[in-house]
């Protein structure tokens, strides 16, 4: 009994049941009212006619007093009286109380009320057949101190009235069980709907973090809850499988570099010499070494920070064409040392609602993974275009290297992912997940294709991220890197190289 009641205790403490009975509550009002509307039109018309029938009846026997005097209106009275196929009451009295005709043993004791109208019980003075039914009727005093009435039996009406009451009730009783019933149905539905996120939040609490919500198709307001949920746990457990991998590839990766680093100053110290230069040169290999962990730790903290979108508040107008000169400008001298060609074409002066200092990283960090894996005498292109369809600007970094498979572009934006062709050139890992973190704090997406031969990667800013419409369309190509352009901030080094 009590693992019954407990559920039903629940249930009556749920909000939709609480809501279900305040429509229920508000639906057996109106019904109600509306009853209540239909009896009193329904008995007010019955008994609005009876009244003109009764007082037409008065008009006539008024006429027949009139016309034929006393005599006239007592046999009129005692012909109406005898009548079968009429219900009408009627008394005929002299001042002193003697009945003169009718169909009443006695005159009723009432006092009329608005109108001279009278009610009253037909039996309890010997009508001629004893109905027990009341019984309306209508006293006027005649010349001479004769009193009469008229009235009509009600047990029709009465008959209709009970009819009319026995219906209402169960039209009640049938109102209120449905509308308890189905507020039971409604929210326990609902209470079943919401058990579910409560089973799945409490399934994440335990550690499941592939548990969802589930829909049921219907597109209603639990069902968009459903799915704004779902898309934050997946959020949340991409990020907390992010975080293991970041962990893991940390422990993995560090390891090396400081197993290698405190080997050659241990080798340093027992080494058995006085010249100067053996602990010079450990030292700078210690300081190169040193500064590889510190950008790795950099570009990690850059990557968190990004996807954190705490630099969302900062975000101010950025010229995008001022970022890709200065990129081109500090990456020229490095393209010309490995033999290769940098060209930038800037088709726009497009201006994006950005982080400065995040976007020129991005693009550092595209130039420098473009550099690094194009071989000598390779080409590197570097292009801004303006507004298109839907979009407000695109930076796009194009080279003739070995560019990445399809199967692997989704990986590669991971941290600490680096194809094996690349295990030989010096990097983290991290370059690209930088580049993807920045492009979503600022709404871009990041598209890789095929440049047949190379890698063609775009930074691609939708048409809501511009403050402002672009400037004039102006076009400017500077082959190997050379190009004059407006001042900025300095631009970072790249952090996280690919």
């Amino acid at each position: 009994m009590i693992a019954v009641a407990a559920p039903v205790l629940r249930l009556l403490r749920t909000t939709p049941f609480r809501l279900a009975l305040l429509y229920l509550g508000l639906f057996v009002l109106s019904v109600s009212v509306i009853l209540l509307i239909l009896y009193r039109t329904t008995a007010g018309f019955l008994e609005q006619e009876i009244g003109e029938t009764i007082a037409l009846e008065v008009a006539g026997l008024q006429d027949q007093y009139r016309g034929s005097g006393l005599r006239g209106l007592v046999d009129a009275v005692r012909d109406r009286s005898v009548a079968t196929h009429t219900n009408s009451i009627y008394l005929l009295t002299t001042p002193s109380g003697t009945i003169l005709a009718g169909n009443l043993n006695a005159w009723p004791d009432t006092q009329p009320g608005a109108g001279g109208w009278s009610h009253f019980k037909v039996s309890d003075y010997g009508g001629t057949d004893a109905r027990p039914s009341t019984a309306m009727a209508v006293t006027f005093t005649l010349p001479g101190q004769f009193r009469l009435l008229v009235g009509r039996d009600m047990s029709e009406l009465d008959q209709l009235r009970g009819r009319l009451m026995e219906s209402l009730r169960w039209v009640f009783a049938v109102t209120v069980v449905l509308g308890v019933g189905g507020g039971l149905l409604l929210a326990r539905g609902a209470m079943h709907r919401i058990e579910l996120i409560n089973r799945t939040t409490r399934q994440i609490m335990a550690g499941d973090l592939t548990g969802r919500v589930p829909r049921v198709g219907g597109g209603d307001e639990i069902d968009r809850l459903a799915g704004n949920l779902n898309a934050m746990l997946d959020q949340i457990e991409r990020l907390m499988t992010g975080m293991r991998q970041v962990t893991e590839s940390v422990a993995h990766d560090l390891r090396t570099p400081l197993s290698r680093l405190r080997a050659r100053v241990e080798l340093a110290l027992i080494r058995d010499t006085d010249d100067p230069e053996v602990y010079r040169t450990v030292l700078q290999d210690t300081i190169m070494e040193a500064d590889r962990l510190l950008a790795t730790f950099t570009a990690l903290l850059s990557i968190a920070e990004a996807e954190s979108g705490a630099k969302r508040t900062d975000l101010e107008p950025v010229s995008l064409s001022e970022v890709v000169r200065l990129a081109a400008d500090l990456y020229e001298p490095v393209a010309e040392e490995k033999g290769q060609t940098l060209t930038t074409e800037i088709r726009a002066d497009a201006t994006v609602r950005g982080n400065e200092q995040l976007l020129a990283q991005a693009v550092a960090n595209l130039l420098d993974n473009a550099i690094k894996y194009t071989p000598e005498g390779g080409h590197i292109a570097l292009l801004l275009e303006g507004a298109g369809h839907g979009e407000a600007a695109r930076v796009t970094v194009a080279d003739s290297g070995s560019g990445i498979p399809s199967e692997m572009r989704e990986k590669v934006l991971e941290r600490f992912v680096r194809l094996d062709t690349a295990r030989a050139s010096p990097g983290n890992g991290l370059g690209l997940s930088l580049v993807d973190a920045v492009a979503r704090l600022h709404g871009a997406r990041l598209v890789l294709d095929d440049n047949r031969p190379g890698l063609r990667i775009s930074l691609v800013f939708p048409a809501d991220t511009a403050p402002q419409a672009a400037g004039p369309q102006r076009a400017m190509v500077a082959k190997s890197g050379t190009i004059t352009g407006g001042a900025l901030h300095p631009l970072p080094p790249p952090a996280g190289e690919g």
